[in-house]
């Protein structure tokens, strides 16, 4: 190597006007077989094999290849999440989707309207309206059916909102608490009543009364739309299925005749879901006025009218006859298991 290195210097320094041809590929390769000088790799005695990779878009899969490389398998399996999920939460909880109860039909279908009953057109002209005293019978109540028969979910918020409130107020001062809620109802209905009958019947306490002046404002918005008042605070007894109840009001709501049941409440219950079971109590009343003969007319609407403490204007929620239907069959299905039960 080292002669061939001195034999180029000697061509150099003797004419230097060859040394373009020195770098020509045919006097290269001829002069020096082993060696030859290039500025690119072509000129090598063995031509480099192209590389593929070299044609990748790289930045395109950059991310991706970072990805894979990166990824590590997981350890876990299926049954070592559940039983990671087991540890923290609990197993499972084997759930069975509930069946409704309008799916299913009671064994003893009476329907609500009594097709044996012969409806009455409207005397409006009668004096007062029907008020039948409560008797104290054996028969179940239309209130102590509902009560008896409530759903655990239900029952398990009635008895966690119980708990909450003997936690804020005390034994004594819960019952305090009950006993005024349901003294303020009872007002408020008085109060109703003396409204539908002749300003004469109602007592100065009953208008001035503080504790339910603001349940008065709330429903006034209401009143201007009820007329011809059939029954107020009157009892009623299904004779075929023998419950009874004690019915708020029957009367015309916007021309359409209705049973009409008052609540009160301290917190907004804008939609007819809001009330609960009071839907099957008005379902329940319907039927058995229709199957009462102290009535000589048929009801196949409801209204439930949800009235404020505060003064804010109460919530109506109107049923109409398909409505009252859907809630007739629920009531027939919880009777049943009333009975059932006793």
């Amino acid at each position: 190597m080292f002669l061939v290195r001195m034999k180029f210097l000697q061509l150099l320094s003797r004419n230097p006007g060859k040394l373009e041809m020195l770098f020509q590929i045919p006097f290269c390769q001829k002069q020096f077989p082993h060696t030859c000088l290039a500025t690119s790799a072509r000129l090598c005695g063995k031509k480099k094999k192209e590389n593929t990779y070299e044609q990748v878009d790289q930045e395109k899969y950059k991310n991706l290849v970072c990805s894979v490389i990166s990824y590590k398998t997981s350890a876990q399996t299926p049954e070592t999440i559940l039983e990671e999920d087991n540890l923290l939460y609990g197993p499972p909880a084997k759930h069975r989707p509930p069946v409704k109860a309008e799916t299913k039909t009671p064994r003893n279908w009476v329907p609500l309207i009594n097709p044996n009953k012969r409806a009455h057109l409207f005397n409006s002209n009668s004096d007062l309206p029907l008020k039948i005293a409560l008797q104290k019978t054996k028969l179940p109540s239309v209130t102590r059916v509902l009560q008896q028969t409530i759903s655990p979910q239900q029952a398990f918020y009635l008895e966690r909102w119980k708990q909450k409130m003997i936690l804020e107020l005390g034994e004594d001062g819960f019952a305090e608490y009950t006993k005024n809620l349901f003294l303020q109802g009872a007002l408020f209905h008085a109060a109703l009543e003396s409204a539908f009958v002749s300003e004469e019947t109602a007592t100065k306490e009953q208008r001035e009364d503080v504790a339910i002046s603001g349940y008065m404002a709330s429903v006034q918005h209401i009143l201007k739309d009820i007329s011809e008042v059939k029954a107020l605070e009157s009892a009623v007894q299904h004779e075929t299925l023998q419950y009874l109840g004690l019915v708020d009001c029957v009367a015309k709501y916007r021309g359409r005749l209705c049973v009409i049941d008052w609540k009160t409440s301290e917190k907004p219950k804008p939609s007819l879901k809001n009330t609960y079971d009071n839907p099957l109590q008005v379902a329940a009343y319907i039927g058995a006025i229709n199957h009462d003969a102290n009535y000589d007319f048929q009801v196949s609407c409801g209204l439930i009218v949800v009235a404020y403490k505060n003064g804010s204007p109460a919530h109506p929620h109107f049923m109409d006859p398909d409505l009252c239907s859907q809630y007739w069959n629920k009531w027939l299905l919880r009777l049943e298991e009333y009975m059932d039960r006793n």
